[in-house]
Parts: C-alpha cells; structure tokens; sequence
C-alpha cells in the first residue's frame, strides 16, 4: 500500500463518528464480537447509526442485551470463544438466519489474566483472542464470501519488537507469564489477518488487523491499581495520565476505519493504527502462514472445510 492512500485518512484524535460520517450502511451485516463493552459498544453503537445491522455474540448475552437496550439495529446472541462447540452454534444459527455477512469484527478479548485454561486446556488469552476468532472466521467464510465484498478486522495492540509466537509452547504449559501471553495472543492477531486477506482476497474477502491505541475499558479488569499506578497508567487517585489515553469513541475509530473505508479498497492484510497503515512496518507471510497452520491444526478447521 502507498503512503499517499493511507495518509489520507490518518488521524490519532478522530472518532467513530468522524469515521462513519455520510456513509450509508443500510442492507449490511456485520458481526462485532463482545459489541456491548467499551470498544465493542462504541463499535456497535457506530455501526447501528450508519444502518447497518449488528449481530453481538457475546459470552454474556443477557449483559449484552441490557447495554444494547433500545438501540435498534442491533441483535444478541451467545458465543464463548474459549469453546469451540459454542462457535459451531453460533455460526450454524447466523448462517441459518443471515444469507451474507459483510463485516466481521473481532473485537472481544482478554489481557493479562491469571494463568487459565479453557477448552482442550487451552491457554485463554491465545484461544480467546486468536483460536476462536479463527474458527468463527473459519465457520462464517460461507457468509463473508456470499457478500461479494466483505471486510475482516482483527483487533489488536500497538505492535511490539518483543512479541513473539511461543512455537514450541504456545499455551503456555511451561513458565506462564501474563504479558508474554497477552502479547503472543495479539501479535497472532496481526499474522492472522496478513494471511486470512492472502487467501480470501480473490473471493473479495479483504483483511485487517487494527490497533486503537490507549483506551481505559473493562479489557484492564484483571489488573490491580497497584499495577497500574506502577506503570505510569494511573495516578494514586485512579485518574489516568494526561495525554495517555483515548476516548473509547477515538478508540473505536481505526476498526472501524478498517472495516468500512472506500481508502483501503483492493487492499488488504495489513496492519493498522490511528485509522492509517505506518510505513516500513512489515509482517512475517512466513511465519503467518505457520500460524495458519497451527490453528488449522489445533482447531480442526480451515477455511476449504467450513466452506
């Protein structure tokens, strides 16, 4: 991609809704996933207002249901990425009630928590954040592909020269650390939406991955305020540091960003932060690849087989 297409919508300060302004969404489907907290919401509540229709799975459905209480346009459904038979249902009734799915957003996620395991003993941040969003992308590629042209962003983090993929461990079964994990979990992120544009791309299926950059949301419940005080975050007041965060509105603008702007169409696979792709910022095919591999592996499922 050209600096000039990506400088033209560049922009750390704009906002969901100076991302969506005059853009008409109605007849389109989009699915964000945890679309009823923090980033999600602000996602849902965008994506609603332009018209488009909103699917929110949600491991808490009746949660999700009272924060998207009157907001019309927008559905709930119950989703636990950490189980993989909760996926498969999820993705039979969407596909059952939904002939096309136009936008995916794989918003949910988990960050620095206790060591957990979900699943086949799964470590949760890496299931949560990458493993079920790529079996639901997986069980859906029927309804991404019937839309003609359709949009996948994965949502990550501000990308690190540290973050690296635990090939030999990626669940963590030896020396678990919260933030090497959570980190793993969002670079798998990046790789995987460089190679799910690499293989949908010819049937107008286009791919994303998105940072929103410094947001207080629920995404930091299982962090003390000690910890947070200590990184910089927060004072001992719990007031956040001048100039350190972003609005969830100014949070929520880069997927959407990806997901909707006519400046990244016949583009795709690449990484994307204040609603711009950075120069001089590659990602790894090869080791995306693998990753595909690996989840394809863990998982049982690939895009040829769900289709």
């Amino acid at each position: 991609m050209t600096s000039d297409t990506t400088r033209a919508a560049s922009g750390a300060h704009r906002t969901a809704g100076d991302v969506l302004a005059g853009l008409d969404l109605t007849g389109r489907t989009a699915v964000v996933t945890g679309g009823y907290s923090g980033l999600g919401l602000a996602t849902t509540l965008a994506l609603t207002g332009a018209g488009a229709r909103v699917v929110v799975p949600a491991r808490r459905p009746d949660a999700a249901r009272q924060a998207l209480d009157g907001v019309a346009g927008a559905e709930v459904d119950r989703l636990d990425l950490g189980d993989l038979d909760s996926v498969r249902a999820f993705a039979e009734r969407f596909r059952r009630d939904h002939a096309a799915l136009d936008i995916l957003i794989a918003n949910a996620g988990i960050m620095a928590c206790p060591e957990t395991r979900v699943g086949p003993g799964w470590e949760a941040q890496f299931a949560t954040n990458h493993l079920g969003h790529y079996a639901l992308t997986s069980l859906l590629w029927p309804a991404l592909t019937a839309a003609g042209t359709a949009r996948v962003v994965s949502v990550t983090s501000g990308r690190s020269p540290d973050w690296r993929i635990r090939w030999d461990d990626v669940h963590f079964a030896h020396g678990y650390d919260k933030w090497e994990a959570y980190g793993q979990s969002k670079l798998a992120n990046v790789l995987f939406a460089h190679h799910l544009d690499l293989l949908g791309a010819s049937y107008g299926v286009r791919a994303f991955s998105a940072n929103p950059g410094w947001i207080r949301t629920p995404l930091q419940r299982h962090l003390a305020a000690s910890e947070m005080v200590a990184a910089g975050w927060i004072d001992a007041d719990g007031v956040s540091t001048p100039g350190l965060f972003k609005t969830v509105d100014q949070g929520a603008a880069t997927q959407l960003w990806a997901a909707t702007s006519g400046d990244l169409d016949g583009y795709g696979g690449d990484y994307c932060t204040d609603c711009h792709v950075p120069d001089g910022d590659p990602i790894d095919s090869a080791d995306a690849a693998r990753l595909w591999a690996l989840s394809a592996d863990l998982t049982g499922l690939d895009l040829d087989a769900s289709s």
